[in-house]
């Protein structure tokens, strides 16, 4: 029994869930200082995420089984289909119920922000799946980091927002933006290692079309892109007015992390590679959090001073 939970928990890929759960905590933070927080929307949103990238990683197992992208013995993480612990048509059926499940909570949200959420439901659903499959499969021709920028980033924090405060803010948006570049990162770590295994499978993401070192580079970046970003948002706010100087640490931490992670990435190859997946995540979601506790900590200051 231990056994096949083991295995079912690694298809849901647990260590990268801190990139969903990251967008939808920021968003609850600005909601909170922003004094728009409300409980019901707020955890319908956080278990939306999780059960979408739960789908979206299944799926992306069943889909990549059945292209042949994974084979028994990968240098990834250890895919249950691809080795017989996990029968095909299990996997799909799984992958359907937890579809159905999500897509349940998300119309749970409709009464807090309004019938057009239906459609926005539809196209996060048809985005989960064309990650992998459709004719023609995101992941599969260089447009993966797009798709995780927008459905992991722009979407679920301008989304999760919203519904708390029913109105679109621009720190938010600008925040949306950070969050979206670092969640790149969680799947340019999973393309750089699986590099010859999709060059092999025809899978061209874009680790596979511009080469390991232009990844890096851009792994580098996009956490650096997203704290320059985080000083325009420091400026808008008003560090030292709004908030105290000490908030500076916060991306001040986060590149310390992240820096070391990167130098890891330059040094290391195959399964030594599987632990900075977790850590990119664990990087992103510890960066939220501290904003996130930012913002609420100093939520009293800003009932005439925020934006």
């Amino acid at each position: 029994m231990k056994q096949k939970i083991k295995i079912w928990l690694e298809c849901f890929r647990l260590r990268t869930l801190p990139v969903s759960l990251s967008g939808v905590v920021i968003a609850i933070g600005l909601a909170v200082w922003h004094h728009h927080f409300k409980w019901v929307p707020a955890v319908l949103c956080l278990v939306f995420a999780l059960l979408a990238q739960i789908v979206s990683n299944t799926a992306n197992e069943y889909f990549d089984y059945l292209h042949g992208a994974d084979k028994p013995g990968r240098v990834g993480p250890r895919r249950g289909v691809t080795e017989g612990d996990i029968k095909p048509t299990t996997l799909r059926n799984v992958t359907a119920g937890l579809l159905a499940a999500a897509c349940a909570v998300g119309c749970c949200l409709i009464p807090y922000g309004g019938w057009w959420l239906l459609p926005v439901g539809i196209v996060i659903a048809l985005a989960a799946l064309a990650y992998s499959t459709g004719p023609y499969p995101l992941s599969y021709h260089g447009l993966g980091e797009l798709t995780v920028f927008i459905f992991f980033g722009v979407v679920p924090v301008n989304l999760t927002y919203y519904v708390m405060a029913l109105q679109w803010n621009p720190l938010v948006i600008l925040m949306s933006i950070t969050t979206g570049l670092l969640a790149v990162n969680v799947l340019l770590i999973n393309n750089y290692r699986d590099m010859e295994d999709d060059l092999e499978a025809g899978k061209r993401t874009s680790v596979v079309i511009y080469g390991r070192k232009p990844a890096a580079f851009a792994y580098l970046t996009n956490g650096y892109m997203a704290m320059a970003l985080l000083t325009v948002l420091w400026i808008m706010i008003g560090v030292g007015r709004v908030m105290p100087m000490w908030t500076l640490a916060i991306p001040v931490i986060y590149l310390a992390l992240h820096t070391a992670t990167w130098y890891k990435l330059r040094h290391r190859e195959g399964a030594a590679l599987n632990p900075l997946l977790g850590e990119t995540a664990r990087n992103m979601l510890i960066f939220t959090s501290l904003l996130t506790i930012a913002f609420i900590i100093y939520s009293q200051n800003t009932i005439t001073t925020c934006p």
